[in-house]
């Protein structure tokens, strides 16, 4: 049974996401701990809620990006993890930091790579008139927001979207290529060949793409209960 160790930052939807897979028995995983690099953020109270082991890295307590890194890499180390993944974790990593973990970090991101790294994803895509927007996973280089993609999900960008509507619609979409994404390398699907990622399966890499229809009562409720604002 393959260990994860999940990092977030803030409310972790897409971590709950990863830990109801795991409870109910969709992602064959062991989850070793969620670490935040904040002591405020609110997904270490709902992990906890559900059982897991939580810890705190916090990044204000170091004089420096190294320093921080050195003790976030002693923590991940004592748990010997098979992959990491990032879900809302807002840290950029050094090259070096990285490159110990490779082929063995993943991260969400809201955009449609390699369209819209970094932040503000959401506004950009309104704001360049996109009609096609969405999210993906992938594996963690020194290229910030350009590893391999494991997985991507996309949603139509509609007239009347705002940041929140779009945000709100493309989260339920993180939640579930998430999901799909820790599955597959738990099950030892995924091969990176030529800085691409092969998903093994008898359908070859079709469910790669998710372009789910997104129940209205669903999106709601998402829409209310979870506006999400990138910093």
């Amino acid at each position: 049974m393959k260990r994860l160790v999940i990092l977030i930052s803030g409310r972790g939807s897409n971590m709950a996401a990863i830990l109801d897979a795991v409870r109910a028995g969709t992602i064959a995983a062991s989850v070793r701990a969620v670490i935040s690099n904040r002591a405020d953020a609110a997904g270490l109270a709902t992990a906890a809620s559900r059982g897991f082991a939580t810890s705190v890295v916090d990044h204000g307590a170091y004089r420096d990006r190294e320093s921080f890194e050195q003790a976030l890499g002693r923590a991940l180390d004592a748990l010997s993890p098979d992959l990491i993944v990032l879900a809302g974790f807002m840290r950029v990593l050094s090259p070096g930091f990285v490159q110990s973990y490779a082929g063995r970090m993943m991260n969400i991101h809201p955009s449609l790579l390699p369209a819209y790294p970094r932040l503000h994803t959401h506004r950009q895509a309104l704001a360049d008139g996109v009609r096609i927007h969405g999210c993906t996973v992938h594996f963690v280089t020194a290229d910030v927001d350009h590893g391999p993609v494991v997985a991507q999900g996309a949603v139509a960008v509609r007239t009347s979207d705002d940041e929140e509507t779009l945000a709100a619609r493309v989260l339920l979409v993180e939640h579930r290529i998430l999901v799909d994404a820790v599955r597959w390398f738990c099950e030892d699907r995924l091969v990176i060949e030529a800085g691409r990622v092969r998903v093994m399966d008898e359908l070859g890499n079709e469910h790669a793409l998710i372009v789910p229809a997104v129940n209205r009562s669903q999106l709601d409720e998402s829409v209310r209960r979870e506006p999400r604002h990138q910093p």
